[in-house]
């Protein structure tokens, strides 16, 4: 009697909570691996919400694979079903069994999360504080399992209405259905969807463009854009224009860091709001420059913005301090997008506007005589690097223009740096490439990678780029195919733990990419004062102070945490 009550009550439970246990033994496993070492520490939060999306995704694979054997495989060889006795006690078994391995892995990976933050030079997480990943994504996972169930039903009801209407065989409809749920979700995406959200996107970002920090102030300065007397106003630069604009030190800073006489710096910013109809940013852009007399200055910098419009801080201010003021730096803004989704949808936007305004800004420089031309460099960070690179054809193109690039984190799909490493010299990582003995390209991720004792030919290309910086090392090809950069001794801050898997290292580096800048300076897509090196490598006067650069190093960083707090 009391058995039969207890057998009762487990069927009711069962009802309820309505458990596939193939899926539970698959969200098991995905959620294991989705706590294994990737290219950046992770906080629980964060953790939690990556693992409850994987071990939902094994969840779904799971039903899956359990509806293929009981219609393929069950149906066709007659398997013994067990007693209730048996079939609860594997359950209670497969329960006890997934909730243990759960909390084992996130023991283990909290000891993986200290190795990495201790790699960089970060604190460490405690294992009772990221054991709450665990109650996070359970709560995230059966979030994504009732959607998922949504989906479900709505197939089979339209595989009633194909059945019904269509006369589409009763055994075929929900396959049917489902295919049309799928042509008809991904039409509606790939159209009207991402049309609607990259639009709506773009003005819930606008409105951030609209705004200004109270630490940005109109310059007064005429070198400035934005001041009253230049031609792009104030109001039109964008947040991230009016900030660049404003800050960055005067020739008063540099002359008291330097100990020498310096100009006032010139920053010419053209927003997306500044341009008139008949006119394109790069002709506005060069119109500010020959405003401010820029093109008789010692160095000018083509830079290509990331999407919002930002242009970093320290590496333009590295580059004023070093000539002493004696410089003009011009950028554009072509999206109102943060860089992650620019990535997705603005990369010929980039493309495209880097192009128009290198060829403008080249155009008029070259028609200054020979002799009374500033050195012409061009920088780019991020999708910047990647925009800027293609205003060139090729390493020939690039060097017969242009008196050095410095670009900084590139994606993985930048066209030149992929030839670059891909033709590196046998021997030589991924992480670490040297192409063509450094001749003319080098890769650093710190500075003694540049300062080698071969020599480099003028003009000189360098990337930084980090081993721990997801957006180096993301590609779709991680999916099926072992990177190099995995195949080889990991690079400086990567967990030796880290080892490639199919589609599970593409996600967890996918998922890096929203946290990359979550790190300390030099690691992950953080390269703080490393820029400075960048450029004294890249294109510096002669006979800079070595004790002059730390004033300049301490300088910028002062700046960068000023910005950081305020901005």
């Amino acid at each position: 009697m009391l058995r039969a009550r207890g057998a009762a009550v487990l069927r009711r439970v069962e009802v309820v909570v309505d458990l596939n246990y193939v899926g539970l033994v698959l969200a098991t496993l995905f959620f294991g691996l989705s706590v294994t070492p990737s290219l950046v520490p992770r906080d629980w939060l964060f953790q939690g919400l990556i693992s409850g999306i994987n071990a939902a995704i094994g969840y779904g694979l799971g039903c899956v694979l359990e509806w293929v054997f009981r219609r393929w495989v069950r149906s066709r060889i007659p398997i013994p079903s067990p007693s209730d006795r048996v079939r609860y006690a594997i359950k209670a078994t497969v329960l006890v069994g997934c909730a243990l391995v759960a909390a084992l892995m996130l023991v283990q990976s909290a000891r993986w999360q200290r190795e990495i933050t201790s790699l960089m030079g970060m604190a460490g997480t405690t294992t009772p504080a990221y054991l709450r990943t665990g109650l996070l994504s359970m709560a995230v996972g059966v979030v994504m399992v009732a959607a998922y169930r949504t989906v479900r039903v709505m197939v089979l009801g339209l595989a009633r209405q194909l059945n019904r209407w269509v006369r589409v065989p009763r055994e075929v409809a929900p396959a049917a259905g489902l295919l049309v749920l799928v042509v008809l979700a991904v039409t509606i995406f790939n159209g009207v969807a991402s049309r609607a959200f990259f639009a709506v996107a773009n003005s819930a970002f606008s409105v951030r463009n609209d705004r200004t920090t109270p630490y940005a102030v109109q310059p007064v300065a005429p070198e400035r854009s934005g001041s009253p007397a230049s031609l792009a106003s104030w109001q039109s630069l964008g947040f991230e224009g009016r900030w660049f604009v404003s800050n960055g030190p005067s020739a008063a800073a540099i002359t008291e860091v330097t100990g020498k006489t310096a100009r006032e710096p010139i920053r010419a910013y053209v927003g997306l709001e500044s341009v008139a109809r008949d006119q394109t940013a790069a002709q506005l852009a060069v119109a500010e420059l020959e405003r401010t007399n820029a093109f008789e200055r010692e160095a000018m910098v083509v830079v290509t913005t990331t999407g919002t419009g930002w242009v970093n801080g320290m590496a333009a201010g590295a580059v004023e301090y070093l000539y002493g003021g004696d410089t003009a730096i011009v950028a554009t803004q072509f999206s109102y997008l943060p860089s992650v989704l620019s990535f997705l949808s603005d990369r010929e936007k980039a493309a495209a506007a880097s192009r128009e305004l290198f060829d403008a800004v080249h155009e008029r420089w070259a028609a200054q005589p020979e002799g009374h031309r500033p050195k012409l460099f061009v920088y780019g960070e991020s999708l910047g690097s990647q925009g800027s690179e293609e205003a060139f054809d090729g390493l020939a193109d690039l060097r017969e223009e242009v008196d050095g690039a410095l670009w900084v984190g590139p994606p993985n799909s930048n066209r030149l740096w992929r030839q670059f490493v891909d033709r590196r010299d046998p021997g030589t990582p991924a992480v670490a490439p040297v192409y063509a003995d450094g001749l003319v390209v080098r890769f650093a991720d710190d500075a003694t990678d540049l300062d080698r004792a071969e020599p480099w030919r003028e003009p000189r290309i360098a990337y930084l780029q980090h081993p721990s910086d997801p957006i180096v090392w993301w590609s779709a090809d991680l999916i099926f195919t072992r990177p190099d950069w995995l195949s080889e001794p990991r690079g400086p801050g990567v967990s030796t733990q880290m080892r490639w898997a199919p589609f599970v290292t593409f996600w967890q580096v996918t998922a890096d990419l929203t946290n990359a800048q979550g790190v300390a300076d030099g690691h992950g897509h953080r390269y703080g004062s490393l820029v400075l090196d960048g450029w004294l490598a890249v294109g510096a006067p002669p006979g800079v102070d070595a004790d002059v650069v730390e004033s300049i190093r301490a300088a910028l960083e002062s700046a960068e945490t000023y910005e950081r707090e305020v901005k």
